[in-house]
């Protein structure tokens, strides 16, 4: 993902990379003005493991036989990143990571 970001610095505002669902802290402006993040994260909960209740995503690592796996549902979370835009220039000003808990 960073590769990408060096590759498209200044031809894009930002770049926001996600697919692990942990948001990354590796956040910042490139020198030719896009905004960057490995990992934007997820929304979903908290008390989980990717999203899913935490028991079944154990048994499956444990027996590594199929096992259904159900959203989980307790401790969401919200993740996002906010970019300031020059839309002038077209390229960031800032990006600000956001992880707020949904009550």
């Amino acid at each position: 993902k960073m590769a990408l970001g060096w590759y498209l610095d200044g031809r894009v505002a930002a770049v926001i990379g996600t697919h692990t669902h942990v948001q990354t802290a590796d956040e910042r402006v490139l020198p030719g003005g896009t905004a960057f993040i490995s990992d934007v994260g997820m929304t979903g909960s908290r008390d989980g493991v990717i999203g899913m209740r935490r028991e079944p995503v154990i048994e499956k690592f444990l027996t590594q036989r199929p096992t259904r796996f159900e959203v989980a549902k307790k401790d969401p979370v919200l993740c996002a990143v906010v970019v300031d835009i020059d839309e002038k220039a077209g390229t960031a000003r800032e990006i600000r990571r956001v992880m707020e808990l949904v009550s």
